[in-house]
C-alpha cells in the first residue's frame, strides 16, 4: 500500500496533523492505543473508519521510517 493511501495531512483537516486517508482520525490515535497496551483489533473495533490494511500499513511505514533514520 502506498503512503498516499495510508496517511495524509493538510491544514484544512484538524489543523494539520497526519490522519488516515478517508477519515479525520489522527494516526496518533493508533499510536496511543498501542502504547497503552491495546491490540490492533481493539483499535479497529473502537474506530471502524480505519481499514485494517491502512492500520497495518501505517505500522509498517513507521517502522521503515525509523529504520531509515538509524542509518
Amino acid at each position: 500500500m502506498e503512503r498516499e493511501q495510508i496517511v495524509h495531512r493538510g491544514p484544512e483537516i484538524l489543523g494539520g496533523p497526519p490522519v488516515f486517508v478517508g477519515t479525520r482520525l489522527p494516526v496518533d490515535s493508533l499510536v496511543q492505543h498501542l502504547k497503552h497496551g491495546k491490540r490492533l483489533e481493539e483499535f479497529l473495533g473502537d474506530l471502524p473508519s480505519v481499514r485494517r490494511e491502512q492500520a497495518e500499513a501505517f505500522v509498517d511505514l513507521a517502522e521503515t521510517e525509523l529504520l531509515r533514520e538509524d542509518r
